[in-house]
């Protein structure tokens, strides 16, 4: 019966690392004029949002939210952390009142108790967090959900005293008191470590330190880490990986990170002019999606699925300091788009912005494979970009229109077009570890035909010689390849303990 137990939970815990990135949305309510609850549930679903992240426990949002597949994040405000520190008596009274006359009917799967806490200088919130979490804990047990309902409390990048070189990456000392009981929470209850990040600030308050190309995931450069020699393409991942090195530095190596907010605003104050706009808020909240639901993961931990929160649903009014602070939406009160975003992150791949820079005339290149690499190589490149890159390669099949030549550089220079056409043209959509190479001179031959950005051709598309239904599976090629790989894993495994038990 042990192994049994143990077969099954090592089964939960593959399938769980099989699912690709989930992006949610946080549904902040500080403002006058938003569209009541169940206008907002009808917008998120009509955008194909499936996480969302609220602050509170209001009922007329957990009511809005039943009998739908949305998975729900509920917060316990700071306000209330003392009296959830202080007696298990209050947080059983708000689970019983706030939680359980919604729960299952809405889908409520995280608790977040305090937000941030490290950075409220008034009071001493994040001394009273544990004890509030653990009491939330046990309330949690005391009806049977504490493994169905995660309880965990989301920190600022504020609790690094260091942040760079990514493997430099360490806790402030300042706050030990509070973070080792956190962490061991986290690791013994399963839980994520929930942080909140925003590489705009980091742009805003140092232009001439920090490249904007770098922040938005359009950078052709990379930055490298000395004493890893990683290369980060992006701050997001170079900020990931910092607190990943500075929980392994306290040995936490098996607690994962879970982004609760991030995002662009799309306005803000003179000192903000040049950061804050519509057109780098599109490009970063596109590439952040495409990036979570591609399982790219960071240097340090490629291929891990990671769950993002994009920060904000609609613009908050009420909040003070710099007009940025007010205009994080992504929605209008009246429910139309402030630009367009594709939750998916399926349509239209990395999205480059009205500023120019790498996205511009990517329509006249094309990505093909070296003919100098190695055979190990090309494979290698070719196996991860039909499987995680999520490229449709239909079309280098037998008996399609890309299969002859049938060659390996071939076929690997039709995939790698397509991942570099698909992930925005950029001169690193067309690295794959050095044996891709840019062209200017379009490689379409006979019905094969080399997409350009978008998609868009004046000569006919494979599409046209192809199953009407590849087009339709590719958005689920990452997952069905991940599903595959860990099944197999679980059979390998079971075989063995098949034998064991045989001995």
């Amino acid at each position: 019966m042990g192994k049994l137990i143990f077969s099954i939970s090592l089964l939960l815990l593959l399938l769980d690392g099989c699912y690709g990135g989930k992006v949610g949305v946080c549904y902040g309510r500080s403002a006058d004029d938003l569209p009541t609850p169940a206008k907002v549930v009808q917008l998120i679903k009509q955008h194909n949002i499936k996480y969302v992240r609220i602050y509170d426990s209001n009922s007329q949002v957990l009511k809005a939210f039943a009998n739908t597949t949305i998975e729900l994040m509920i917060g316990v405000p700071n306000s209330d952390l003392k009296a959830f520190s202080q007696f298990q008596s209050n947080a059983d009274t708000w689970l019983k009142n706030s939680v359980l006359p919604y729960y299952p009917t809405t889908k409520i799967t995280y608790i977040t108790v305090g937000a941030e806490s490290t950075d409220d200088p008034h009071t001493n919130a994040s001394s009273l967090v544990v004890p509030a979490m653990q009491n939330v804990l046990t309330a949690l047990k005391k009806v049977g959900l504490s493994r169905r309902i995660k309880v965990s409390t989301t920190l600022s990048l504020g609790v690094l005293s260091r942040s760079f070189p990514p493997s430099a990456g360490a806790f402030n000392s300042s706050y030990a008191y509070f973070l080792r009981p956190m962490l061991e929470f986290l690791a013994e209850n399963q839980s994520p470590f929930m942080v909140d990040l925003y590489p705009y600030y980091a742009y805003r308050d140092s232009p001439n330190n920090v490249s904007l190309d770098y922040v938005l995931f359009e950078s052709s450069s990379e930055v490298i880490d000395p004493n890893t020699g990683l290369l980060y393409k992006n701050m997001f991942d170079a900020q990931v990986d910092a607190l990943y090195y500075a929980l392994t530095a306290l040995n936490f190596r098996t607690i994962k990170i879970m982004v609760t907010e991030t995002g662009w605003p799309t306005k803000g104050s003179p000192k903000e002019k040049g950061a804050a706009s519509p057109d780098n808020a599109e490009t970063y909240n596109s590439n952040i999606i495409r990036h979570t639901v591609t399982n790219q993961g960071t240097p340090s931990k490629p291929g891990e699925a990671m769950d993002v929160y994009i920060f904000s649903l609609f613009n908050e009014n009420r909040k003070t300091g710099l007009d940025s602070e007010r205009n994080w939406g992504l929605f209008y009160p009246d429910q139309t788009s402030v630009y367009q975003l594709d939750f998916t992150g399926k349509n239209g791949g990395f999205r480059g912005n009205s500023r120019g820079g790498n996205s511009r005339g990517r329509s006249e290149s094309w990505c093909i494979a070296s003919s100098k690499a190695s055979e190990i190589e090309l494979r290698g490149a070719l196996d991860w970009a039909c499987g995680p890159g999520n490229v449709d390669c239909t079309a280098i099949q037998p008996s399609q229109p890309c299969f002859q030549p049938d060659t390996l550089v071939s076929h690997a220079s039709f995939v790698f077009n397509s991942y570099f056409q698909q992930n925005g043209g950029t001169d690193v959509a067309c690295s794959f570890g050095g044996v891709g190479v840019k062209v200017n001179k379009d490689p379409s031959y006979d019905k094969c035909v080399y997409i350009t950005a978008g998609g868009n051709n004046t000569k006919a598309t494979n599409a046209s010689a192809l199953n009407s239904s590849a087009s339709t599976s590719r958005g689920n090629e990452s997952l069905v390849w991940n599903l595959s790989l860990c099944l197999v894993i679980l059979l390998l495994f079971s075989l063995q303990t098949t034998n064991s038990q045989a001995l």
